[in-house]
């Protein structure tokens, strides 16, 4: 069709443009810092810290200080009580809610009309125009998107303010091209009812020719298990002309195996990272797992050495003197009004020319009991290779730390819910373990004749573990994820106590 043709060659424009932030990372980074200085400098953050003032980066990173939610707390709530002009110069009519596992209470993010246009819709453009580009066949727009969001709810009781998932507010908000693609209707879509959304959205798109999805990996793997059983067919049969799935969300390492079950082997797959806060990545080649850093987003990017996060006056560092290999927690500054905001996410740059990157983790996912400092990204790798070696599949993990206090003898102790179960369990404890002390030096050290850490226990779950965790929290759907570390035993103690493990 002629319109389909249309949208397919306006996706292309970008490419350009995103060719230009390639090669001038530093002059696009330093373009976008004076746009959010000079927006923010008539706001009440703004005064405080004396923006017309700030000359350069440099000035900006000594005078306003890294901040965490509970730091730009007090800000938010003045935003939700009616308060404009707090933390940036344009009206904020929205607000998403943090879909995060690691705080019992919800979190709210201010979502400004830049940073739906500028960066989210953006992001979106953009994955789009990359995937095109990638794929010059494509018939992408010769069916539905499948998007699976969360809920959305308005809130009179605190300023006509609009509540919910990020990707909830983005398909309220969508322009009219996008919701002419998109599948199923808002009215399933919005649902907050997880359980029922799930029901009316199997029997919904079930009749539909979706072309692509995009959502978590561990919630589409729900849906589309139900379609399954919905239709009596398989994916292939169900949507011949599927081609291409965007994830992100949450490392895709343990899932993989589940969707290469499930999808059709000419299904391409897209990483994308984007979060509440800001759509801060996208995977632009087909032979790496590498994603682009997005720089002209109205994002001005610093970064902490992961060995800094523990100090009183951490360093920073900005985009021009990050090292490749090395960890890094990222800070940003956003045209939603987070300033030197530490998002919680971990990453490794691959690449200085463009500059690329993996997600590592999370700033507070790790376990750390004497020194093995083991992130999400070295327990990705050895569940991955663990299950691999013993013919298992993996639905879900977390791990915590465990002290035998009889014996005084400390452990990793790890609940894995197995979609497939291994061979031999012994066999992928064994495997699990020695992949750790191949991808971590410091965890080698620390197992090292069984001196510091003892070898680690692996808790078989029984089915639907981790959903049943999930539901006692009403965390059900959307964007919430299962924390893969913690470095202590709040969480596992709980998925423990809930499902009688």
């Amino acid at each position: 069709m002629p319109f389909n043709n249309l949208i397919n060659k306006i996706m292309l424009l970008r490419i350009p443009q995103i060719e230009n932030f390639m090669h001038n990372p530093i002059d696009t980074q330093h373009k976008v810092f004076q746009y959010l200085i000079e927006s923010a400098k008539n706001t009440v953050w703004g005064n405080y810290y004396d923006y017309k003032s700030i000359k350069d980066e440099e000035m900006f990173a000594k005078r306003v200080p890294i901040n965490t939610y509970e730091d730009l707390l007090p800000f938010f709530e003045r935003i939700l009580k009616g308060e404009q002009n707090v933390l940036w110069n344009s009206d904020i009519k929205w607000f998403s809610k943090s879909s995060g596992t690691t705080s019992s209470r919800s979190k709210f993010i201010p979502v400004s009309k830049e940073s739906l246009e500028e960066c989210h819709y953006k992001g979106g453009k953009d994955m789009l125009a990359i995937y095109c580009n990638n794929h010059p066949d494509t018939n992408l727009f010769n069916g539905s998107s499948l998007a699976l969001g969360g809920s959305h709810q308005e809130d009179k009781s605190i300023s006509d303010m609009f509540l919910g998932d990020v990707s909830a507010i983005l398909i309220d908000n969508l322009p009219f091209w996008a919701e002419w693609y998109r599948v199923p209707k808002k009215e399933i879509a919005l649902l907050s009812d997880w359980e029922l959304k799930l029901q009316m959205m199997t029997q919904s798109v079930s009749a539909k020719n979706v072309t692509s999805l995009s959502g978590v990996p561990s919630w589409m793997l729900v849906l589309l298990k139900g379609i399954m059983d919905y239709t009596g067919k398989t994916i292939k049969e169900v949507w011949p002309e599927l081609e291409v799935y965007f994830h992100g969300g949450v490392s895709f390492k343990p899932y993989l195996k589940q969707y290469q079950q499930i999808l059709d082997t000419s299904v391409n797959y897209m990483e994308t990272y984007n979060a509440s806060e800001g759509f801060f990545g996208l995977q632009d080649r087909t032979d790496s797992s590498s994603m682009l850093l997005l720089l002209d987003y109205g994002i001005y990017y610093e970064f902490v050495p992961f060995e800094e996060l523990e100090s009183t006056n951490p360093k920073t560092l900005p985009l021009a003197d990050v090292e490749l290999n090395k960890n890094y927690a990222m800070l940003i500054s956003t045209n939603g009004g987070l300033w030197r905001y530490m998002i919680g996410d971990t990453i490794m740059f691959t690449e200085k020319t463009p500059y690329r990157f993996k997600i590592t983790g999370r700033t507070k996912n790790f376990i750390n009991m004497c020194g093995e400092e083991v992130i999400v990204n070295n327990s990705d790798k050895a569940m991955s290779i663990a299950a691999r070696a013993t013919n298992a599949t993996i639905k879900d993990y977390t791990g915590a730390p465990y002290i035998d206090k009889q014996n005084d003898l400390r452990s990793h102790q790890w609940i894995v819910e197995f979609s497939q179960e291994p061979d031999s369990l012994e066999k992928f404890i064994e495997i699990l373990d020695e992949s750790l002390r191949n991808v971590n030096s410091d965890y080698d050290a620390k197992r090292y004749k069984n001196f510091v850490l003892q070898r680690p226990i692996v808790i078989k779950a029984k089915e639907n573990t981790f959903y049943n965790w999930l539901k006692s929290k009403g965390k059900l759907g959307g964007q919430h994820k299962i924390p893969r570390l913690s470095n202590d035993r709040k969480f596992i103690e709980e998925i423990i106590n809930i499902n009688n493990i």
